[in-house]
């Protein structure tokens, strides 16, 4: 496809859906199984809701909030306001009725999309506060007794509405700029209040081309993605719904992280998008069931981790011996290890937060092929990534094509290219101070070394700076923590202070297995306090401490009284920790820490 000749997303959809009719385009479970919708009923459903929603009263550069868990009516809400010129503005579904409110009202979005009961209940309520949105649109029937004040209608009805009209939807999607505001993208939060950030169809269509270019060697064709990030991050709104699209992919919607190995099964992709956090669990999933095997299969599984290790980092130190028992190892390991995730994949895609080294080596070792990149909502979202055949898995790989990076002089990653945002809704400065010269300043540390591969060395606005004035990579050492079997999760605190201590979260695994041999309750409220817990963790975090320097040692300690969560608000939709609301909620015990003898 040449993206450079793409007017815009909808366009482009329709132009895909035309070409692809009776291919299959979206599936979803129903009745406990997938079954799909072609491109060419999902472009007719498109073209409905949007003479739907023109009936309505939205007009081009009106606000659209969608709410929805990954589905195919989410795509079809999308596209079909795109297709009249309104902006989408994806929300999460972690939000509560505040951050909805949040998100309407500053957005100043007129109508809402919501799909579930349990959705609606917090948006319907959010919508009725709201200075500015009257509607809202439920995908299954609206049963609500106290939305008097809204204009409420069923996805049905709106497109029953849309059959009433003669509409010409794909003239109205032609006549859509380039540069013309596609969608709002609130981030997630990490440190307070969300942005909106402003992406325009020429920036989306820009990361499809990259994606694309940086894919090509595997040999594009009939891909199957699955999708399990939130469609309402910028990551997967981009590489797992348009790069599918402009591509001609199938879709399947996961039915959620505990079903993932099922779904892995039952949909074999070829592609697959995630964050970091799903790769630790199924890096943790594996070994714990080989553990349990035990005997000669355990033996073999680790010795093909081991010697695959040493092929990635120097091919050359192979004995003849090893080679031809690593060969072997793919037969009898590698192989089964590719079944688990349907057999015919081609890439697993890390993003939206700094993957474990170990981790992506544990993969590459079981020739799965594991591609670490990056980017940042406000690239649209992907600025560079691995390519296939040649990862350094440290890295994050060289820019995509069409992006310039450079290094400023204090070490942050400066960005440049069709694919930046048009800048913060309502927020210009802000705007003035992240994008200066054309060059998005990300915020982030990093290197390039020169066969042109960038590596983040942290968050800019993240790094500790002790009382001794070193400089502190918190995200290195919590992830040197998170690595042991005992440590689900870890925040590392010590800015202006005179030594790192860190909130810790025990795995359950590690938390049942103590309180058995000791008589314990395996219950954090109870084991967060207790002495004897302490020090078994205690001799954990040793043991990360002995590969520190002095700087970067943990020198103290508290145990969490429940694991960071997207519903106790300390982890983003994406799985990244909210660092500023783990230190608001054990304030008290952090700076304790530093009172002790």
């Amino acid at each position: 496809m040449d993206y450079a000749a793409v007017p815009n997303l909808p366009t482009m959809f329709f132009d895909q859906a035309r070409r692809l009719a009776s291919r299959p385009f979206l599936w979803a479970k129903r009745d406990k199984v997938y079954r799909p919708q072609t491109y060419a009923e999902v472009d007719g459903i498109v073209r409905r809701l949007a003479k739907g929603l023109i009936e309505l009263g939205i007009k081009p550069g009106d606000r659209v909030v969608i709410v929805s868990e990954n589905r195919p009516e989410w795509v079809i809400a999308d596209l079909a306001a795109m297709a009249i010129g309104a902006v989408t503005v994806p929300a999460y579904v972690t939000n509560t009725v505040d951050d909805h409110l949040y998100i309407l009202d500053h957005s100043g979005a007129v109508a809402a999309i919501v799909s579930s009961g349990k959705l609606a209940r917090q948006v319907i309520p959010a919508a009725r506060s709201s200075e500015v949105c009257n509607t809202v649109i439920t995908m299954e029937p609206p049963s609500d007794p106290h939305a008097a004040e809204l204009d409420l209608y069923g996805w049905d009805a709106v497109l029953e509405m849309g059959d009433r009209t003669e509409h010409d939807v794909e003239a109205l999607a032609r006549g859509i700029g380039r540069d013309d505001t596609a969608c709002f993208i609130y981030t997630s939060g990490t440190g307070g209040r969300p942005k909106g950030v402003m992406l325009s169809h020429r920036s989306i269509l820009a990361n499809c081309d990259g994606a694309h270019a940086l894919l090509e060697t595997i040999g594009l064709g009939d891909e199957v993605f699955l999708s399990l990030l939130p469609l309402s991050h910028s990551y997967e709104h981009t590489a797992g719904l348009f790069f599918p699209i402009s591509i001609g992919a199938q879709i399947y919607y996961a039915e959620g992280p505990d079903q993932l190995a099922a779904n892995l099964q039952e949909v074999r992709p070829t592609i697959m998008t995630a964050v970091p956090r799903l790769y630790e669990v199924l890096h943790d999933r594996i070994l714990r069931g080989v553990d349990r095997q035990g005997g000669r299969k355990a033996k073999l599984f680790h010795d093909a981790v081991r010697l695959g290790c040493k092929r990635y980092d120097d091919p050359s130190s192979l004995t003849l011996g090893e080679r031809l028992y690593d060969g072997l190892l793919s037969v009898l390991v590698r192989r089964k290890v590719g079944t688990r995730f349907g057999g015919r994949l081609k890439a697993f895609v890390s993003g939206g937060a700094a993957l474990n080294p170990d981790i992506g080596r544990f993969f590459l070792a079981l020739k799965v092929s594991l591609l670490q990149g990056y980017g940042q909502t406000e690239a649209s979202p992907v600025v560079s990534a691995n390519p296939p055949g040649a990862i350094q898995i440290h890295t994050v790989g060289p820019p995509l094509r069409g992006v310039e990076v450079k290094i400023a002089e204090d070490g942050e990653i400066l960005v440049r290219g069709d694919l930046l945002m048009k800048g913060y809704w309502r927020d210009p400065e802000t705007t003035a101070t992240t994008i200066i010269d054309g060059w998005l300043h990300t915020g982030d540390i990093g290197v390039i070394h020169p066969d042109g591969y960038l590596q983040i060395t942290d968050r800019k606005k993240d790094i500790i700076v002790n009382s001794g004035g070193d400089n502190i990579s918190p995200a290195r050492l919590e992830s040197k923590l998170t690595l042991e079997s005992e440590i689900l999760q870890a925040m590392v605190y010590g800015d202006k202070r005179p030594y790192l201590v860190a909130v810790l979260v025990p795995e359950a695994s590690f938390v049942e297995e103590w309180a058995s041999q000791n008589g314990r309750s395996a219950n954090l409220e109870t084991l967060c306090d207790d002495e004897a817990f302490r020090k078994a963790l205690g001799q954990v975090v040793e043991r990360v401490n002995g590969q520190l320097a002095q700087i970067e040692k943990v020198r103290r300690f508290i145990v969490a009284r429940e694991p960071f969560t997207t519903d106790n608000g300390m982890m983003t939709p994406t799985l990244k920790i909210r660092r500023h609301k783990i230190r608001e909620t054990y304030w008290e015990k952090l700076d304790g820490l530093y009172g002790r003898g």
